[in-house]
Protein backbone atom coordinates (compact mmCIF):
# COMPACT_ATOMS: atom_id res chain seq x y z
CA UNK A 1 0.00 0.00 0.00
CA UNK A 2 1.53 3.39 -0.47
CA UNK A 3 2.14 5.46 2.07
CA UNK A 4 0.67 8.80 2.22
CA UNK A 5 2.46 11.99 3.51
CA UNK A 6 0.81 14.51 5.37
CA UNK A 7 1.58 17.98 4.39
CA UNK A 8 0.14 19.29 6.99
CA UNK A 9 1.99 17.91 9.73
CA UNK A 10 4.72 20.04 8.54
CA UNK A 11 2.82 23.36 9.65
CA UNK A 12 3.92 26.83 9.50
CA UNK A 13 7.05 25.59 8.41
CA UNK A 14 5.76 24.06 5.57
CA UNK A 15 4.89 27.22 4.07
CA UNK A 16 8.13 29.20 5.13
CA UNK A 17 10.55 26.40 3.56
CA UNK A 18 8.46 24.18 1.20
CA UNK A 19 11.90 23.33 -0.80
CA UNK A 20 13.41 21.54 2.46
CA UNK A 21 9.87 19.00 2.25
CA UNK A 22 9.95 18.25 -1.45
CA UNK A 23 13.99 17.69 -1.03
CA UNK A 24 12.85 15.19 0.96
CA UNK A 25 10.16 13.73 -0.92
CA UNK A 26 12.83 13.74 -4.02
CA UNK A 27 15.16 11.86 -2.29
CA UNK A 28 12.46 9.06 -1.80
CA UNK A 29 11.22 9.21 -5.11
CA UNK A 30 9.92 11.59 -8.27
CA UNK A 31 6.05 10.70 -7.35
CA UNK A 32 4.17 10.53 -3.98
CA UNK A 33 0.53 10.37 -2.55
CA UNK A 34 0.07 13.44 -0.05
CA UNK A 35 -3.06 14.91 1.76
CA UNK A 36 -2.93 18.31 1.69
CA UNK A 37 -2.00 21.40 4.17
CA UNK A 38 -4.83 23.29 5.54
CA UNK A 39 -7.87 24.65 4.52
CA UNK A 40 -7.64 21.36 1.99
CA UNK A 41 -6.67 18.56 4.26
CA UNK A 42 -9.80 16.33 3.57
CA UNK A 43 -7.80 16.48 -0.25
CA UNK A 44 -5.40 13.42 -1.46
CA UNK A 45 -3.54 13.93 -4.58
CA UNK A 46 -0.65 12.53 -6.37
CA UNK A 47 2.52 14.99 -6.09
CA UNK A 48 5.32 14.78 -8.46
CA UNK A 49 8.68 16.29 -7.48
CA UNK A 50 11.17 15.14 -9.57
CA UNK A 51 11.69 17.30 -12.85
CA UNK A 52 12.01 14.93 -15.71
CA UNK A 53 8.76 13.47 -14.32
CA UNK A 54 7.14 17.08 -14.20
CA UNK A 55 8.26 17.97 -17.32
CA UNK A 56 6.47 14.84 -18.82
CA UNK A 57 3.55 14.76 -16.98
CA UNK A 58 3.12 18.45 -18.14
CA UNK A 59 2.67 17.44 -21.44
CA UNK A 60 0.88 14.36 -21.27
CA UNK A 61 -2.30 14.32 -22.48
CA UNK A 62 -3.89 11.62 -20.52
CA UNK A 63 -3.46 13.98 -17.76
CA UNK A 64 -7.04 16.09 -18.50
CA UNK A 65 -7.49 19.64 -17.02
CA UNK A 66 -10.82 19.34 -17.65
CA UNK A 67 -12.76 17.34 -14.94
CA UNK A 68 -15.74 16.88 -16.99
CA UNK A 69 -13.35 13.83 -18.74
CA UNK A 70 -14.11 11.95 -15.37
CA UNK A 71 -17.22 13.24 -15.12
CA UNK A 72 -16.44 15.80 -12.34
CA UNK A 73 -17.32 20.00 -12.39
CA UNK A 74 -15.77 22.51 -10.20
CA UNK A 75 -16.68 25.52 -8.17
CA UNK A 76 -14.77 27.78 -10.83
CA UNK A 77 -16.11 26.46 -14.31
CA UNK A 78 -19.78 26.43 -12.48
CA UNK A 79 -19.44 30.40 -11.55
CA UNK A 80 -17.23 31.60 -13.88
CA UNK A 81 -17.18 29.30 -16.91
CA UNK A 82 -14.72 27.52 -18.88
CA UNK A 83 -11.27 28.87 -19.37
CA UNK A 84 -7.80 27.65 -21.05
CA UNK A 85 -6.60 26.03 -17.27
CA UNK A 86 -9.21 23.69 -17.28
CA UNK A 87 -9.83 22.49 -20.37
CA UNK A 88 -8.54 19.92 -23.44
CA UNK A 89 -7.85 20.23 -27.08
CA UNK A 90 -10.02 20.23 -29.39
CA UNK A 91 -11.75 22.99 -26.77
CA UNK A 92 -8.49 24.00 -25.69
CA UNK A 93 -6.68 24.92 -29.04
CA UNK A 94 -9.46 26.65 -29.98
CA UNK A 95 -9.99 29.03 -26.94
CA UNK A 96 -6.15 29.53 -27.31
CA UNK A 97 -6.52 30.48 -30.99
CA UNK A 98 -8.76 33.08 -30.45
CA UNK A 99 -6.95 35.10 -27.55
CA UNK A 100 -3.50 34.33 -29.00
CA UNK A 101 -5.11 37.16 -31.98
CA UNK A 102 -5.34 39.61 -29.32
CA UNK A 103 -2.68 38.81 -27.14
CA UNK A 104 0.21 38.98 -29.53
CA UNK A 105 3.94 39.51 -29.09
CA UNK A 106 4.04 42.95 -30.63
CA UNK A 107 0.66 44.02 -28.83
CA UNK A 108 2.82 43.10 -25.45
CA UNK A 109 6.21 45.05 -26.85
CA UNK A 110 4.31 48.19 -27.20
CA UNK A 111 3.19 48.33 -23.48
CA UNK A 112 6.66 48.83 -22.78
CA UNK A 113 6.85 52.74 -22.87
CA UNK A 114 3.58 52.81 -20.54
CA UNK A 115 4.73 50.18 -17.79
CA UNK A 116 7.74 52.22 -17.49
CA UNK A 117 5.71 55.62 -16.79
CA UNK A 118 3.33 53.56 -14.41
CA UNK A 119 7.02 52.49 -12.52
CA UNK A 120 8.48 55.73 -12.79
CA UNK A 121 5.17 57.07 -11.46
CA UNK A 122 4.76 54.75 -8.12
CA UNK A 123 8.41 54.73 -7.20
CA UNK A 124 7.91 58.80 -7.49
CA UNK A 125 5.14 58.20 -4.86
CA UNK A 126 7.28 55.86 -2.87
CA UNK A 127 10.99 56.91 -2.83
CA UNK A 128 10.54 60.11 -0.85
CA UNK A 129 9.17 57.77 2.12
CA UNK A 130 12.22 56.22 2.93
CA UNK A 131 10.28 52.90 4.03
CA UNK A 132 7.50 50.78 2.47
CA UNK A 133 6.08 47.85 1.99
CA UNK A 134 7.25 46.83 -1.40
CA UNK A 135 3.79 44.61 -1.99
CA UNK A 136 1.68 47.78 -1.47
CA UNK A 137 3.93 50.43 -3.18
CA UNK A 138 5.26 48.65 -6.27
CA UNK A 139 4.11 44.36 -6.59
CA UNK A 140 1.01 44.34 -6.83
CA UNK A 141 0.33 48.08 -8.10
CA UNK A 142 2.06 47.85 -11.44
CA UNK A 143 0.63 44.71 -12.81
CA UNK A 144 -2.82 45.32 -11.85
CA UNK A 145 -2.61 48.66 -13.44
CA UNK A 146 -1.09 47.28 -16.67
CA UNK A 147 -3.60 44.30 -17.01
CA UNK A 148 -6.94 46.25 -15.97
CA UNK A 149 -5.47 48.88 -18.83
CA UNK A 150 -4.64 46.15 -21.13
CA UNK A 151 -8.04 44.61 -20.81
CA UNK A 152 -10.13 48.16 -21.01
CA UNK A 153 -11.25 47.31 -17.12
CA UNK A 154 -12.71 50.63 -15.94
CA UNK A 155 -11.25 51.83 -12.54
CA UNK A 156 -12.08 49.33 -10.08
CA UNK A 157 -11.77 48.94 -6.02
CA UNK A 158 -8.04 47.59 -6.12
CA UNK A 159 -8.06 46.78 -2.25
CA UNK A 160 -10.80 44.65 -2.56
CA UNK A 161 -9.94 43.18 -6.03
CA UNK A 162 -7.03 42.11 -4.92
CA UNK A 163 -8.43 40.41 -1.58
CA UNK A 164 -11.26 38.72 -3.56
CA UNK A 165 -8.48 37.81 -6.37
CA UNK A 166 -6.03 36.97 -3.52
CA UNK A 167 -8.47 34.37 -2.00
CA UNK A 168 -9.44 32.61 -5.22
CA UNK A 169 -5.85 31.40 -5.58
CA UNK A 170 -4.47 31.13 -2.58
CA UNK A 171 -8.02 30.52 -0.18
CA UNK A 172 -7.96 30.84 3.18
CA UNK A 173 -11.73 28.81 4.16
CA UNK A 174 -13.52 26.99 1.71
CA UNK A 175 -16.92 29.27 1.96
CA UNK A 176 -14.81 32.52 1.73
CA UNK A 177 -13.34 31.43 -1.78
CA UNK A 178 -16.89 30.72 -2.94
CA UNK A 179 -18.12 34.35 -1.98
CA UNK A 180 -15.06 35.52 -3.89
CA UNK A 181 -15.63 33.30 -7.13
CA UNK A 182 -19.36 34.59 -7.34
CA UNK A 183 -18.26 38.05 -6.81
CA UNK A 184 -15.89 38.05 -9.43
CA UNK A 185 -18.32 36.20 -11.45
CA UNK A 186 -21.17 38.85 -11.31
CA UNK A 187 -18.28 41.46 -12.23
CA UNK A 188 -16.63 40.54 -14.92
CA UNK A 189 -20.58 39.23 -16.68
CA UNK A 190 -21.43 42.96 -15.94
CA UNK A 191 -17.89 44.19 -17.79
CA UNK A 192 -18.57 41.77 -20.81
CA UNK A 193 -21.82 42.95 -20.98
CA UNK A 194 -20.76 46.72 -21.09
CA UNK A 195 -18.32 45.99 -23.53
CA UNK A 196 -21.00 44.71 -26.28
CA UNK A 197 -23.15 47.36 -25.94
CA UNK A 198 -20.80 50.65 -25.29
CA UNK A 199 -19.04 49.75 -28.64
CA UNK A 200 -16.13 48.68 -29.74
CA UNK A 201 -12.61 50.02 -27.86
CA UNK A 202 -9.11 49.44 -28.47
CA UNK A 203 -8.24 47.33 -25.55
CA UNK A 204 -7.90 43.23 -25.23
CA UNK A 205 -11.33 42.50 -23.87
CA UNK A 206 -13.00 44.65 -26.70
CA UNK A 207 -10.61 42.60 -29.34
CA UNK A 208 -11.61 39.15 -28.13
CA UNK A 209 -15.18 40.09 -28.25
CA UNK A 210 -14.86 41.50 -32.00
CA UNK A 211 -12.20 38.14 -32.80
CA UNK A 212 -13.91 35.88 -35.21
CA UNK A 213 -11.61 32.67 -37.11
CA UNK A 214 -12.02 31.86 -40.14
CA UNK A 215 -14.41 29.87 -39.80
CA UNK A 216 -16.67 32.33 -38.31
CA UNK A 217 -16.10 30.93 -34.42
CA UNK A 218 -16.48 33.89 -31.98
CA UNK A 219 -15.79 33.41 -28.19
CA UNK A 220 -19.74 33.08 -25.94
CA UNK A 221 -20.36 35.11 -23.50
CA UNK A 222 -19.53 32.53 -20.84
CA UNK A 223 -16.05 32.03 -22.60
CA UNK A 224 -15.49 35.54 -22.41
CA UNK A 225 -16.20 35.91 -19.08
CA UNK A 226 -13.78 32.69 -18.64
CA UNK A 227 -11.14 34.60 -20.17
CA UNK A 228 -11.52 37.97 -18.78
CA UNK A 229 -11.32 35.93 -15.52
CA UNK A 230 -8.10 34.12 -16.41
CA UNK A 231 -6.22 36.96 -17.73
CA UNK A 232 -7.47 39.40 -14.47
CA UNK A 233 -6.48 37.39 -11.82
CA UNK A 234 -3.56 34.76 -13.41
CA UNK A 235 -2.38 38.24 -15.24
CA UNK A 236 -1.35 40.26 -12.52
CA UNK A 237 -0.89 37.42 -9.34
CA UNK A 238 2.19 35.85 -10.91
CA UNK A 239 3.63 39.61 -11.84
CA UNK A 240 3.25 40.61 -7.85
CA UNK A 241 4.29 37.76 -6.67
CA UNK A 242 7.34 36.99 -8.90
CA UNK A 243 8.47 40.58 -8.41
CA UNK A 244 8.18 40.09 -4.70
CA UNK A 245 10.23 37.32 -4.71
CA UNK A 246 12.59 38.24 -6.84
CA UNK A 247 13.60 41.28 -4.67
CA UNK A 248 13.50 39.19 -1.56
CA UNK A 249 15.67 36.78 -2.90
CA UNK A 250 18.40 39.49 -3.92
CA UNK A 251 18.14 41.52 -0.64
CA UNK A 252 18.92 38.16 0.95
CA UNK A 253 21.80 37.32 -1.30
CA UNK A 254 23.91 40.71 -0.95
CA UNK A 255 26.31 39.03 -3.04
CA UNK A 256 24.35 38.49 -5.96
CA UNK A 257 22.23 42.05 -5.55
CA UNK A 258 26.19 43.52 -5.63
CA UNK A 259 26.98 41.16 -8.95
CA UNK A 260 23.47 42.57 -10.75
CA UNK A 261 24.37 46.79 -9.58
CA UNK A 262 27.72 46.25 -10.97
CA UNK A 263 26.62 44.30 -14.23
CA UNK A 264 22.87 45.07 -15.12
CA UNK A 265 23.37 43.05 -18.35
CA UNK A 266 23.12 40.34 -15.98
CA UNK A 267 19.32 41.18 -15.31
CA UNK A 268 17.63 38.73 -17.84
CA UNK A 269 19.52 36.15 -16.32
CA UNK A 270 18.75 37.13 -12.70
CA UNK A 271 14.60 37.07 -13.45
CA UNK A 272 15.17 33.72 -15.38
CA UNK A 273 17.24 32.44 -11.90
CA UNK A 274 14.28 34.35 -9.82
CA UNK A 275 12.01 32.18 -11.53
CA UNK A 276 13.73 29.13 -11.24
CA UNK A 277 14.72 29.96 -7.67
CA UNK A 278 11.20 31.03 -6.22
CA UNK A 279 9.02 31.47 -9.01
CA UNK A 280 5.46 32.58 -8.33
CA UNK A 281 3.30 29.71 -9.16
CA UNK A 282 4.57 26.51 -6.55
CA UNK A 283 2.08 23.77 -8.39
CA UNK A 284 0.39 23.68 -11.75
CA UNK A 285 -3.04 23.49 -10.73
CA UNK A 286 -5.19 19.98 -10.98
CA UNK A 287 -4.86 17.07 -13.41
CA UNK A 288 -7.16 13.96 -13.79
CA UNK A 289 -6.04 10.72 -14.94
CA UNK A 290 -8.38 10.69 -18.22
CA UNK A 291 -6.99 6.71 -17.90
CA UNK A 292 -4.98 4.36 -15.54
CA UNK A 293 -1.45 5.49 -16.46
CA UNK A 294 2.04 4.50 -15.27
CA UNK A 295 4.34 8.23 -13.71
CA UNK A 296 7.99 6.67 -12.96
CA UNK A 297 6.78 3.56 -12.00
CA UNK A 298 3.92 4.96 -9.35
CA UNK A 299 0.25 3.56 -10.80
CA UNK A 300 -2.14 6.14 -11.29
CA UNK A 301 -5.47 5.30 -11.45
CA UNK A 302 -8.32 6.80 -14.03
CA UNK A 303 -10.12 9.44 -12.12
CA UNK A 304 -7.32 10.24 -9.83
CA UNK A 305 -6.07 13.78 -9.37
CA UNK A 306 -2.29 14.69 -10.24
CA UNK A 307 -0.59 17.87 -8.95
CA UNK A 308 2.60 18.73 -10.33
CA UNK A 309 5.71 20.60 -8.42
CA UNK A 310 6.66 23.39 -10.13
CA UNK A 311 9.02 24.70 -7.59
CA UNK A 312 9.44 20.88 -6.76
CA UNK A 313 10.85 19.98 -10.23
CA UNK A 314 13.11 23.57 -10.33
CA UNK A 315 14.92 22.63 -7.57
CA UNK A 316 15.69 18.76 -9.00
CA UNK A 317 19.81 18.17 -8.40
CA UNK A 318 19.71 16.13 -11.28
CA UNK A 319 18.65 19.21 -13.62
CA UNK A 320 20.07 22.03 -11.68
CA UNK A 321 23.32 21.62 -9.80
CA UNK A 322 23.26 22.75 -6.18
CA UNK A 323 19.92 24.24 -6.87
CA UNK A 324 19.45 25.82 -3.25
CA UNK A 325 22.01 28.16 -4.05
CA UNK A 326 20.48 31.33 -5.84
CA UNK A 327 23.06 32.17 -8.40
CA UNK A 328 21.86 35.24 -11.04
CA UNK A 329 24.83 33.37 -13.65
CA UNK A 330 23.61 29.84 -13.29
CA UNK A 331 22.05 28.88 -16.81
CA UNK A 332 18.25 28.20 -15.52
CA UNK A 333 17.12 27.73 -19.02
CA UNK A 334 14.78 24.58 -19.12
CA UNK A 335 12.82 25.73 -15.82
CA UNK A 336 9.07 24.89 -15.59
CA UNK A 337 8.09 28.08 -13.31
CA UNK A 338 5.47 29.07 -16.19
CA UNK A 339 4.70 25.57 -17.14
CA UNK A 340 5.48 23.61 -20.09
CA UNK A 341 3.50 22.13 -22.96
CA UNK A 342 0.30 23.36 -24.38
CA UNK A 343 -0.68 24.78 -21.31
CA UNK A 344 2.39 27.28 -21.00
CA UNK A 345 1.53 30.58 -19.46
CA UNK A 346 -0.07 32.98 -21.90
CA UNK A 347 1.09 35.75 -20.42
CA UNK A 348 4.79 35.14 -19.57
CA UNK A 349 6.58 37.74 -21.53
CA UNK A 350 4.37 40.39 -20.49
CA UNK A 351 5.42 39.05 -16.77
CA UNK A 352 9.19 39.20 -17.33
CA UNK A 353 8.46 42.40 -19.48
CA UNK A 354 7.35 43.72 -16.32
CA UNK A 355 9.52 42.40 -13.55
CA UNK A 356 12.37 43.28 -16.02
CA UNK A 357 11.61 47.08 -16.31
CA UNK A 358 10.39 47.23 -12.35
CA UNK A 359 13.82 46.03 -10.92
CA UNK A 360 15.71 48.03 -13.42
CA UNK A 361 14.22 51.18 -12.16
CA UNK A 362 13.92 50.02 -8.27
CA UNK A 363 18.13 49.23 -8.25
CA UNK A 364 19.15 52.46 -10.26
CA UNK A 365 16.98 54.77 -7.84
CA UNK A 366 17.23 53.06 -4.60
CA UNK A 367 20.90 52.15 -4.04
CA UNK A 368 20.52 51.58 -0.57
CA UNK A 369 17.61 49.38 -0.83
CA UNK A 370 17.51 46.55 1.97
CA UNK A 371 14.45 44.77 4.50
CA UNK A 372 13.35 46.91 7.46
CA UNK A 373 11.79 43.67 8.48
CA UNK A 374 10.67 40.26 7.98
CA UNK A 375 8.32 39.54 4.98
CA UNK A 376 4.76 39.14 6.03
CA UNK A 377 3.19 35.50 5.89
CA UNK A 378 3.47 32.93 3.16
CA UNK A 379 0.46 32.63 1.26
CA UNK A 380 -1.58 29.47 2.15
CA UNK A 381 -1.99 26.42 -0.01
CA UNK A 382 -0.34 25.43 -2.83
CA UNK A 383 -0.99 27.25 -6.05
CA UNK A 384 0.50 30.58 -5.63
CA UNK A 385 4.14 31.23 -3.73
CA UNK A 386 4.04 34.60 -2.51
CA UNK A 387 4.10 36.93 0.45
CA UNK A 388 1.45 39.11 2.14
CA UNK A 389 3.83 42.28 2.56
CA UNK A 390 8.07 42.66 1.98
CA UNK A 391 8.61 45.98 4.29
CA UNK A 392 11.87 47.56 2.68
CA UNK A 393 13.96 51.00 3.18
CA UNK A 394 16.52 52.79 1.27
Amino acid sequence: MTETVDLGEYGAQFLADPHTVYARLRARGPVHRVRLPPPDSHRETWLVVGYQEARAALADPRLAKDGARIGVTFLDEELIGKYLLITDPPQHTRLRSLVSRGFTARRVEALLPRIQQITDGLLDAMLPLGRADLVESLSFPLPITVICELLGVPELDRAEFRALSTEVVAPTDGDREYEAVVRLGEYLTELVEDKRCSGPGDDLLSDLIRTTAEDGDRLSPGELRGMAFLLLVAGHETTVNLLTNGVHALLTHPAQLAALRADMTLLDGAVEEMLRYEGPVETATFRYAAEAMDIAGTRIEKGATVMIGLAAADRDPARFPAPDRFDIRRDPRGHVAFGHGIHYCLGAPLARLEVRTALAALLRRAPGLALDGPPGAWLPGLLIRGMRSLPVRW
